[in-house]
Protein backbone atom coordinates (compact mmCIF):
# COMPACT_ATOMS: atom_id res chain seq x y z
CA UNK A 1 0.00 0.00 0.00
CA UNK A 2 1.37 3.39 -0.99
CA UNK A 3 1.75 6.33 1.41
CA UNK A 4 -1.24 8.15 -0.17
CA UNK A 5 -3.42 5.04 0.19
CA UNK A 6 -2.42 4.74 3.87
CA UNK A 7 -3.40 8.37 4.51
CA UNK A 8 -6.74 7.87 2.67
CA UNK A 9 -7.43 4.64 4.57
CA UNK A 10 -6.70 6.37 7.90
CA UNK A 11 -9.01 9.23 7.01
CA UNK A 12 -11.85 6.84 6.08
CA UNK A 13 -11.36 4.91 9.31
CA UNK A 14 -11.51 8.14 11.29
CA UNK A 15 -7.89 8.01 12.35
CA UNK A 16 -5.39 10.82 12.01
CA UNK A 17 -2.42 9.94 9.78
CA UNK A 18 0.76 9.14 11.70
CA UNK A 19 3.19 12.05 11.88
CA UNK A 20 6.67 11.57 10.52
CA UNK A 21 9.50 11.94 13.02
CA UNK A 22 10.80 15.48 12.95
CA UNK A 23 14.50 15.90 12.25
CA UNK A 24 16.50 17.80 14.86
CA UNK A 25 16.52 21.54 14.33
CA UNK A 26 19.61 23.50 13.33
CA UNK A 27 19.66 25.23 16.73
CA UNK A 28 19.65 21.91 18.56
CA UNK A 29 22.47 20.57 16.40
CA UNK A 30 24.45 23.77 16.92
CA UNK A 31 24.18 23.68 20.71
CA UNK A 32 24.94 19.96 20.78
CA UNK A 33 28.09 20.67 18.74
CA UNK A 34 29.14 23.50 21.05
CA UNK A 35 28.52 21.35 24.13
CA UNK A 36 30.51 18.49 22.62
CA UNK A 37 33.48 20.74 21.85
CA UNK A 38 33.34 22.26 25.36
CA UNK A 39 33.28 18.80 26.96
CA UNK A 40 36.13 17.66 24.71
CA UNK A 41 38.16 20.75 25.68
CA UNK A 42 37.62 20.04 29.38
CA UNK A 43 38.74 16.44 28.83
CA UNK A 44 41.89 17.75 27.10
CA UNK A 45 42.87 19.97 30.05
CA UNK A 46 42.26 17.13 32.50
CA UNK A 47 44.45 14.74 30.51
CA UNK A 48 47.11 17.42 29.94
CA UNK A 49 48.35 17.27 33.52
CA UNK A 50 48.12 13.49 33.91
CA UNK A 51 51.21 11.30 33.39
CA UNK A 52 52.55 9.62 31.38
CA UNK A 53 53.74 12.46 29.15
CA UNK A 54 54.28 11.49 25.53
CA UNK A 55 57.33 13.67 24.76
CA UNK A 56 58.46 11.64 21.75
CA UNK A 57 55.05 11.79 20.11
CA UNK A 58 54.81 15.50 20.91
CA UNK A 59 58.20 16.16 19.28
CA UNK A 60 57.13 14.15 16.23
CA UNK A 61 53.87 16.08 15.89
CA UNK A 62 55.67 19.41 16.40
CA UNK A 63 57.96 18.52 13.50
CA UNK A 64 55.08 17.42 11.26
CA UNK A 65 52.88 20.37 12.15
CA UNK A 66 55.53 23.08 12.32
CA UNK A 67 58.34 22.22 9.93
CA UNK A 68 56.13 20.70 7.25
CA UNK A 69 53.87 23.77 7.24
CA UNK A 70 56.74 26.28 7.11
CA UNK A 71 57.19 26.44 3.28
CA UNK A 72 53.50 27.21 2.70
CA UNK A 73 53.45 29.80 5.49
CA UNK A 74 56.68 31.40 4.22
CA UNK A 75 55.41 31.75 0.64
CA UNK A 76 52.11 33.16 1.87
CA UNK A 77 53.88 35.67 4.14
CA UNK A 78 56.18 36.89 1.37
CA UNK A 79 53.32 37.39 -1.09
CA UNK A 80 51.24 39.06 1.62
CA UNK A 81 53.92 41.68 2.34
CA UNK A 82 54.73 42.22 -1.33
CA UNK A 83 51.11 42.68 -2.44
CA UNK A 84 50.22 44.92 0.51
CA UNK A 85 53.13 47.22 -0.33
CA UNK A 86 52.44 47.33 -4.07
CA UNK A 87 48.72 48.02 -3.53
CA UNK A 88 49.33 50.72 -0.90
CA UNK A 89 52.04 52.64 -2.74
CA UNK A 90 49.89 54.43 -5.39
CA UNK A 91 47.46 55.79 -2.78
CA UNK A 92 50.20 56.96 -0.43
CA UNK A 93 52.10 58.51 -3.37
CA UNK A 94 49.17 60.83 -4.06
CA UNK A 95 49.65 62.36 -0.60
CA UNK A 96 53.43 62.29 -0.71
CA UNK A 97 53.52 59.74 2.13
CA UNK A 98 55.61 56.98 0.57
CA UNK A 99 57.96 57.11 3.57
CA UNK A 100 55.11 55.78 5.71
CA UNK A 101 54.95 52.47 3.83
CA UNK A 102 57.38 50.53 6.09
CA UNK A 103 55.63 51.63 9.30
CA UNK A 104 52.14 51.03 7.90
CA UNK A 105 52.97 47.57 6.57
CA UNK A 106 54.81 46.48 9.71
CA UNK A 107 51.97 47.48 12.05
CA UNK A 108 49.35 45.91 9.75
CA UNK A 109 51.20 42.61 9.39
CA UNK A 110 52.32 42.21 13.00
CA UNK A 111 49.09 43.33 14.62
CA UNK A 112 46.43 41.72 12.45
CA UNK A 113 47.11 40.41 8.96
CA UNK A 114 50.02 38.09 9.79
CA UNK A 115 48.39 36.19 12.68
CA UNK A 116 44.98 35.83 11.02
CA UNK A 117 46.18 34.81 7.53
CA UNK A 118 48.73 32.37 8.96
CA UNK A 119 46.08 30.88 11.28
CA UNK A 120 43.73 30.37 8.33
CA UNK A 121 46.48 28.64 6.35
CA UNK A 122 47.24 26.58 9.47
CA UNK A 123 43.56 25.61 9.83
CA UNK A 124 43.39 24.57 6.18
CA UNK A 125 46.49 22.38 6.27
CA UNK A 126 46.92 21.21 9.85
CA UNK A 127 43.27 21.22 10.98
CA UNK A 128 42.13 19.15 8.02
CA UNK A 129 45.12 16.84 8.36
CA UNK A 130 44.45 16.15 12.05
CA UNK A 131 40.75 15.60 11.42
CA UNK A 132 41.34 13.19 8.54
CA UNK A 133 44.13 11.32 10.37
CA UNK A 134 42.14 10.74 13.55
CA UNK A 135 39.00 9.80 11.63
CA UNK A 136 41.04 7.28 9.65
CA UNK A 137 42.44 5.87 12.91
CA UNK A 138 38.88 5.60 14.21
CA UNK A 139 37.70 3.77 11.09
CA UNK A 140 40.59 1.29 11.13
CA UNK A 141 40.05 0.73 14.90
CA UNK A 142 43.58 1.85 15.82
CA UNK A 143 42.19 3.88 18.73
CA UNK A 144 40.33 0.83 20.03
CA UNK A 145 43.54 -1.20 19.72
CA UNK A 146 45.35 1.36 21.90
CA UNK A 147 42.73 1.00 24.62
CA UNK A 148 43.07 -2.80 24.51
CA UNK A 149 46.86 -2.45 24.76
CA UNK A 150 46.58 -0.35 27.92
CA UNK A 151 47.56 2.94 26.23
CA UNK A 152 45.53 6.07 26.89
CA UNK A 153 44.54 7.00 23.31
CA UNK A 154 43.32 10.47 24.24
CA UNK A 155 46.65 11.35 25.84
CA UNK A 156 48.72 9.85 23.04
CA UNK A 157 46.64 11.02 20.08
CA UNK A 158 44.83 14.20 21.11
CA UNK A 159 46.96 15.92 23.77
CA UNK A 160 50.18 15.69 21.75
CA UNK A 161 48.60 17.10 18.59
CA UNK A 162 46.79 19.95 20.33
CA UNK A 163 49.92 20.96 22.27
CA UNK A 164 52.02 20.83 19.11
CA UNK A 165 49.49 23.00 17.24
CA UNK A 166 49.28 25.48 20.12
CA UNK A 167 53.06 25.88 20.37
CA UNK A 168 53.96 25.76 16.67
CA UNK A 169 51.47 28.33 15.38
CA UNK A 170 53.06 31.29 17.25
CA UNK A 171 56.47 30.29 15.86
CA UNK A 172 55.05 30.10 12.34
CA UNK A 173 53.38 33.50 12.77
CA UNK A 174 56.65 35.12 13.85
CA UNK A 175 58.47 33.62 10.86
CA UNK A 176 55.63 34.63 8.53
CA UNK A 177 55.73 38.21 9.84
CA UNK A 178 59.49 38.41 9.26
CA UNK A 179 59.19 37.02 5.72
CA UNK A 180 56.24 39.34 5.07
CA UNK A 181 58.31 42.38 6.07
CA UNK A 182 61.06 41.22 3.73
CA UNK A 183 58.47 40.87 0.97
CA UNK A 184 57.42 44.45 1.69
CA UNK A 185 61.06 45.54 1.44
CA UNK A 186 61.24 43.90 -1.99
CA UNK A 187 58.01 45.67 -3.00
CA UNK A 188 59.36 49.06 -1.94
CA UNK A 189 62.47 48.55 -4.03
CA UNK A 190 60.55 47.63 -7.19
CA UNK A 191 59.97 51.34 -7.91
CA UNK A 192 62.40 52.88 -5.47
CA UNK A 193 65.77 52.49 -3.82
CA UNK A 194 65.64 51.99 -0.05
CA UNK A 195 68.45 50.32 1.86
CA UNK A 196 67.73 47.22 3.95
CA UNK A 197 68.87 48.98 7.15
CA UNK A 198 66.75 52.11 6.56
CA UNK A 199 63.63 50.14 5.66
CA UNK A 200 63.67 47.98 8.81
CA UNK A 201 64.61 50.98 10.96
CA UNK A 202 61.45 52.73 9.78
CA UNK A 203 59.39 49.52 10.07
CA UNK A 204 60.32 48.84 13.70
CA UNK A 205 60.19 52.49 14.73
CA UNK A 206 56.37 52.48 14.94
CA UNK A 207 56.01 49.02 16.48
CA UNK A 208 55.28 48.85 20.19
CA UNK A 209 54.86 46.09 22.74
CA UNK A 210 51.12 46.81 22.63
CA UNK A 211 51.20 45.61 19.02
CA UNK A 212 53.40 42.54 19.47
CA UNK A 213 52.26 41.02 22.78
CA UNK A 214 48.47 40.75 22.14
CA UNK A 215 49.13 39.48 18.60
CA UNK A 216 51.43 36.76 19.98
CA UNK A 217 49.09 35.74 22.80
CA UNK A 218 46.10 35.26 20.52
CA UNK A 219 48.10 32.95 18.22
CA UNK A 220 48.34 30.47 21.13
CA UNK A 221 44.55 30.56 21.37
CA UNK A 222 44.26 30.15 17.59
CA UNK A 223 46.46 27.04 17.75
CA UNK A 224 44.49 25.63 20.69
CA UNK A 225 41.16 26.12 18.91
CA UNK A 226 42.35 24.65 15.60
CA UNK A 227 43.93 21.64 17.32
CA UNK A 228 40.91 20.99 19.55
CA UNK A 229 38.42 21.18 16.69
CA UNK A 230 40.50 19.00 14.35
CA UNK A 231 40.93 16.36 17.06
CA UNK A 232 37.27 16.58 18.11
CA UNK A 233 36.01 16.03 14.58
CA UNK A 234 38.38 13.15 13.90
CA UNK A 235 38.15 11.47 17.32
CA UNK A 236 34.33 11.43 17.24
CA UNK A 237 33.92 10.43 13.61
CA UNK A 238 31.51 7.50 13.30
CA UNK A 239 30.44 7.33 9.66
CA UNK A 240 33.09 4.97 8.31
CA UNK A 241 35.17 6.07 5.36
CA UNK A 242 32.67 8.80 4.55
CA UNK A 243 33.39 10.37 7.93
CA UNK A 244 37.08 10.88 7.07
CA UNK A 245 36.34 13.50 4.41
CA UNK A 246 33.54 14.94 6.51
CA UNK A 247 35.84 15.35 9.52
CA UNK A 248 38.54 17.06 7.44
CA UNK A 249 36.06 19.44 5.81
CA UNK A 250 34.23 20.43 9.00
CA UNK A 251 37.54 20.87 10.88
CA UNK A 252 38.64 23.49 8.33
CA UNK A 253 35.29 25.32 8.28
CA UNK A 254 34.75 25.45 12.04
CA UNK A 255 38.45 26.12 12.74
CA UNK A 256 38.51 29.08 10.35
CA UNK A 257 35.30 30.44 11.85
CA UNK A 258 36.78 30.17 15.36
CA UNK A 259 39.86 32.11 14.21
CA UNK A 260 37.67 35.06 13.20
CA UNK A 261 35.59 34.89 16.39
CA UNK A 262 38.67 34.73 18.64
CA UNK A 263 40.31 37.57 16.71
CA UNK A 264 37.21 39.74 17.11
CA UNK A 265 37.18 39.10 20.87
CA UNK A 266 40.93 39.72 21.13
CA UNK A 267 40.64 43.06 19.33
CA UNK A 268 37.87 44.19 21.69
CA UNK A 269 39.81 43.12 24.79
CA UNK A 270 43.02 44.78 23.54
CA UNK A 271 41.14 47.99 22.81
CA UNK A 272 39.67 48.06 26.32
CA UNK A 273 43.04 47.39 27.96
CA UNK A 274 45.17 49.88 26.05
CA UNK A 275 42.56 52.59 25.67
Amino acid sequence: MSKDDQILHSAVAGKAPAKEEASPSAFKLFFEEVAGIAQFTGHFFRELIKPPYEFKEFAKQAYLIGYKTLPLVGITGFIMGLVLTIQSRPTLSEFGAESWIPAMVSVSIVREIGPVITALIFAGKVGSGIGAELASMKVTEQIDAMEVSGINPFNYVVVTRVMAAMLMLPVLVIISDAIGLYGSYVGVNIKGDVSFHLYFLQAFEKLEFADVIPATIKTFVFGLAIGIIGCFKGYNSNKGTEGVGEAANSAVVIGSLCVFIIDMIAVQVTTLIYN
